[in-house]
């Protein structure tokens, strides 16, 4: 290939990709062109892990992938399609993922360079820090949208991934979503709520009705509660919102009922939640708006039509049906997965959704603007993820030469900017941040929390969620006494008892270490009465000056001020990390203190 014509490369360079390794962790968009650059310039040994299989909706931008393919793995189709290109490369594809114990430090070490196409932040952290312990360079991308970029990843040279903190997940608290919503998002988290209470894998956490806990309620709902009748065990006894579906025979009319009716009359009941807000209007099944309107013309597509009330309540039945009858075909206790690219399971979300907008006087939305705020869609350029993988094979090249200094990172612009620029690079490498707690010399890191409810199990969720460590051992700093321990069952028998009953107290240092990621990190205990979780504290923490400019997307194709992580941020990341950069008068980048933002990734719901 392009390695093998004489003058194309240096000789330095020629024998460098001829004796090199990659790694290409992810078979997506911006992957498949990595890989068909890596194939077509003649790198001789390409290793790729993807655990995804192909979707339809791949098919429009992952270009070496086609129909036949649909449901196969996408590392080995593409190492098949890749083969096609140029047959002498030896490729070996992993349908597996990257964070799987078959993946050490020792298996990153094989490698010259490792190039990252990921799409989810937990995996994005673990390869981060295998990079960082097998001291590989890592390459990271990203594309959202026409925005993107690619960034150098080296120990003690560059910051890790993790160096900088990143915007958050968008939250909701949960009476919010159960009792007075606001907003179009919090009606389609109460839809997608819906489908799992119904059809799903069941979350108490997750219920859709109404809320008597909520501290503004506090009227005679509440009290109406309090009196109902309890088991011997002095319990309130609620039949489940599945199981009394399940009674109904998921009769459309008899849940919409329900949900859109007897429910809205109890929350008119928490007087004191409407003292200061409009408050909902209860539908009835047979006096529907909308049900002798003629159908409103659009001259778009489908999609894009705004449903009336009554066109949603019919799709709203259909999809009952369909979703029922899927379920009944499934074994005994098994459990639909909502998708937003399943025709019923989108049509049902975007149903209720829209019924209940229109019952608290929200501005209803197409199935279109749903889905794409149901499934966290960020658009999928495919010259965005060419031209991004175009310069992550630059960029390796770079390394293979000798010329790290000159991988800076480069962002890829929606537009042009005023210096007519669509590539902008900054100046230079970014050092690592000293106080990051992932790459620094001795990492080090606060855990608020208060001591006297914050329970072991809790601590361990604080470990995984917040310091994204997928096996951790904490031992008490100075005494060796264990405290966590990731053998099965060697300290489980403390779960339930609370950090204090255990005899940890404010401004004990914990050693945590993961042996999967070759990581350790102190942990430094800080007593907060009115912590209800815990939430990590960095020197970070302190607010920084945001940019002149426009905030720019970047790493990840298909990713808010990260929240101090705690136990109602979800794991499942958000897929799109991009950096919010400025330029300077000559139009390079001017770095100010890096942050990350990122697209809101699945909602997450706070308890109230």
């Amino acid at each position: 290939m392009v390695a093998r014509v004489a003058g194309v490369f240096d000789e330095k360079l020629t024998e460098a990709i001829a004796n090199s390794k990659i790694l290409v962790v992810g078979a997506g968009g911006i992957g498949c062109e990595i890989l068909k650059n890596l194939v077509l310039t003649g790198f001789p040994q390409i290793e790729i892990i993807d655990l995804d299989t192909i979707d339809v909706s791949n098919l429009n931008r992952q270009f070496l992938f086609h129909k036949e393919h649909v449901g196969k793995s996408k590392a080995q189709v593409a190492k098949d399609s890749a083969l096609s290109f140029n047959p002498n490369v030896n490729i070996i594809a992993h349908h597996d993922s990257v964070i799987s114990n078959d993946y050490g430090v020792s298996y990153f070490k094989q490698f010259n360079i490792v190039m990252n196409a990921l799409d989810n932040r937990v995996a994005r952290n673990h390869v981060n820090r295998m990079c960082l312990a097998a001291n590989i360079p890592l390459i990271e991308t990203g594309t959202a949208g026409y925005a993107g970029q690619v960034e150098l990843i080296k120990k003690g040279l560059t910051q890790c991934y993790e160096c900088q903190p990143k915007a958050p997940q968008k939250t909701f608290p949960g009476c919010t979503i159960r009792n007075t919503p606001s907003e179009p998002i919090h009606c389609i988290v109460w839809a997608k709520h819906l489908f799992n209470q119904l059809f799903g894998e069941e979350d108490p956490d997750q219920d859709v009705s109404p809320d008597t806990a909520d501290p503004e309620a506090a009227g005679e709902a509440g009290a109406s509660a309090l009196s109902s009748e309890s088991n011997t065990a002095g319990n309130v006894e609620r039949k489940s919102t599945r199981a009394w579906a399940a009674e109904t025979n998921y009769n459309p009319e008899k849940l919409f009922s329900k949900l859109f009716g007897d429910d809205i009359h109890y929350l008119l009941s928490m007087e004191n939640l409407w003292k200061k807000r409009r408050p909902p209007t209860p539908l009835n099944w047979n006096a529907l708006p909308g049900k002798d309107d003629t159908p409103t013309q659009h001259s778009g597509l489908p999609d894009q039509r705004v449903w009336s009330v009554y066109e949603c309540a019919q799709v709203f039945a259909a999809s009952c049906d369909a979703l029922q009858a899927d379920l009944k075909r499934r074994p005994e206790g098994d459990h639909l997965v909502w998708d937003k690219d399943e025709k019923s399971a989108m049509d049902f979300v975007t149903a209720c959704a829209n019924i209940r907008a229109h019952i608290f006087n929200i501005p209803l939305k197409s199935r279109f603007e749903i889905k794409s705020m149901a499934g966290n869609i960020i658009p999928a350029i495919a010259t965005a993820n060419a031209i991004v993988a175009g310069l992550a094979v630059l960029r390796a090249q770079s390394i293979l030469r000798g010329d790290i200094e000159a991988c800076s990172s480069v962002y890829l612009r929606p537009k042009v900017n005023h210096r007519g620029q669509l590539f902008v690079p900054e100046k230079t490498l970014t050092p690592p941040n000293p106080k990051c707690y992932v790459c620094a010399p001795k990492p080090e890191v606060g855990l608020a929390c208060n001591l006297k409810q914050l329970t072991l199990k809790d601590l361990t969720a604080a470990f995984k969620d917040g310091l994204n460590m997928q096996a951790p051992d904490a031992t008490v700093e100075g005494k060796g006494l264990v405290v966590l321990s990731s053998e099965p069952g060697e300290t489980d028998h403390n779960n339930d008892k609370t950090l204090e009953e255990i005899g940890l107290n404010d401004g004990c240092a914990l050693l945590v270490d993961d042996f999967l990621q070759n990581y350790e990190v102190r942990v430094r205990l800080q007593q907060e009465d009115d912590e209800k979780s815990w939430r990590l504290v960095t020197d970070a923490d302190a607010p920084k000056l945001g940019p002149k400019e426009e905030e720019k997307p970047t790493n990840g194709s298909n990713g808010a001020n990260e929240p101090k992580p705690g136990p109602s941020r979800s794991r499942q990341d958000s897929d799109s990390d991009m950096e919010i950069i400025e330029e300077d008068e000559d139009g390079t980048i001017v770095k100010p203190p890096k942050r990350r933002r990122t697209e809101m990734s699945d909602e997450v719901v706070e308890l109230c």
